[in-house]
């Protein structure tokens, strides 16, 4: 199984994108081993067996934090998992702000259960190419999606597991991102939502992008 974070025809080649529409880019300098994440990741979720929630309740947001501030576990916890948006909850069309602002810039720390593992290369490699913040596992279950929001950052997608009825929808602009060990760059400062309309869950490595 190839284990390089990218080919070896990659390094050192100049970032750019191959794909971009108004609100998504792809970019091809990656060729992350996908087959080896999910390997790890479902055997560390099998360790962990539950995923992290501000809200036990929530059905459509299911999250597992790869890194988190130095020494502070409480940082991947509470709304620390979400962190703040916007929606318009109601027919009203008064948007309203919802939970507290992510210091971001402190998320440094790989969390214990991915260091030594190629999640950590791929952490390493995703933070030495852009200035990230949280990176989170994040999970939608079959036929399930987000409320119709904006967040305060873009976000780098690396999509795990998915199916053709996920699809990312920004504002008029809707699209679908393939597990290719591609990354992708969403964003999320505009309205957008995710739905997956298959039966399998959908898993994406989601990081927030600094600008």
């Amino acid at each position: 199984m190839n284990t390089k974070t990218t080919s070896e025809s990659d390094q050192g080649k100049p970032l750019k994108f191959v794909k971009k529409s108004k609100y998504l880019e792809k970019y091809d300098k990656f060729n992350f081993n996908i087959e080896k994440v999910k390997a790890e990741f479902l055997t560390i979720f099998y360790q962990i067996k539950n995923w992290s929630k501000d809200d036990p309740s929530l059905y459509d947001f299911n999250a597992i934090c790869v890194n988190q501030k130095p020494n502070d576990p409480k940082s991947i916890s509470g709304g620390n998992i979400r962190g703040k948006y916007w929606t318009f909850p109601s027919s009203n069309w008064e948007e309203e702000e919802r939970l507290d602002s992510i210091d971001e810039e402190e998320y440094s720390e790989v969390c214990k259960p991915f260091r030594g593992t190629y999640i950590e290369e791929v952490h390493n490699t995703i933070s030495a190419e852009w200035k990230i913040g949280r990176m989170r596992f994040l999970m939608k279950p079959p036929r399930s999606c987000l409320s119709w929001h904006r967040d305060p950052e873009r976000r780098i997608h690396i999509p795990i597991i998915t199916n053709p009825g996920c699809r990312m929808v920004i504002e008029d602009e809707s699209f679908h991102m393939p597990a290719d060990g591609s990354v992708y760059i969403t964003d999320n400062t505009k309205y957008h939502n995710f739905f997956n309309g298959g039966e399998i869950d959908r898993l994406h490595l989601v990081s927030t992008l600094m600008e």
